[in-house]
């Protein structure tokens, strides 16, 4: 995409508006991005628990939430790059001579975040916790 000059600014009123505009573009491009990380997942999780059950084929039951978590993140990938888009747009309207998008920068500070959260949930919660105390008999 090329871009011209600054688009011409209408007045401090206008430019705090986009400003405001971009700001709630971003908080929604976050909150998709935050559904990546467990709604969406738990969700499908749940559809191939129903397909295992109702067809009584595991392997299906699995196939379907691979396949629907797949396309899921595909379709919201392509929300946040539209968003994205629409950002750029904002903040250059705001008098900001914004050339690149902030997907990318979102995208790694969620995953760096939830990445550590997990491993913190795993390493000290559930994983390696229990088998470090002592042995319960039965």
């Amino acid at each position: 995409m090329k871009y011209r000059a600054l688009p011409h600014l209408r007045g401090p009123a206008r430019q705090r508006v986009d400003r405001a505009l971009a700001a709630a573009l971003l908080a929604v491009m976050v909150l998709v991005n935050l559904l990546f990380w467990g709604p969406l997942p738990i969700a499908w999780l749940w559809v191939g628990s129903q397909v295992d059950y109702a067809t009584g084929s595991t392997f299906l039951g699995i196939f379907v939430a691979f396949v629907g978590l797949l396309f899921t993140l595909l379709i919201g990938l392509a929300l946040m790059r539209q968003i994205d888009l629409l950002w750029i747009l904002a903040r250059r309207a705001s008098g900001v001579d914004q050339r690149q998008g902030t997907i990318a920068r979102v995208f790694a500070v969620s995953a760096v975040i939830g990445g550590t959260l997990f491993f913190g949930w795993l390493l000290l919660i559930e994983g390696p916790g229990s088998s470090l105390g002592p042995a319960q008999s039965e």
